[in-house]
C-alpha cells in the first residue's frame, strides 16, 4: 500500500487546523503561543497552515503547552 502525497497533506492541514482550534479556544495569538511552546512564531504559523511536518517531540510540547495529552490534541485527525 502507497501513502500519497496528498494523504501525506491533509493530515499536515488537520492537525493545523486542530493546533489552531485549540490555540484560538485560550485566546492566544500565534505569537504568544509560540513563546509559550518555545518555538518560533513562523513555525508555528507553517504547523497551522499545514506546511510543516511536525516532530513528535514539538507534538509533545504542543500539547504540553496546551495542557492536554497527545491523543487529545491529535483526536479525530
Amino acid at each position: 500500500m502507497t501513502i500519497s502525497i496528498m494523504a501525506n497533506t491533509d493530515i499536515l492541514l488537520r492537525f493545523g487546523e486542530r493546533v489552531r482550534e485549540l490555540r484560538k479556544k485560550r485566546g492566544w495569538t500565534q505569537e504568544a503561543f509560540a513563546d509559550y511552546c518555545g518555538l518560533d512564531r513562523t513555525y508555528v504559523g507553517g504547523i497551522e497552515r499545514g506546511e510543516r511536518n511536525v516532530a513528535l517531540r514539538n507534538i509533545e510540547v504542543i500539547a504540553a503547552t496546551l495542557e492536554i495529552s497527545i491523543s487529545q490534541l491529535t483526536k479525530s485527525l
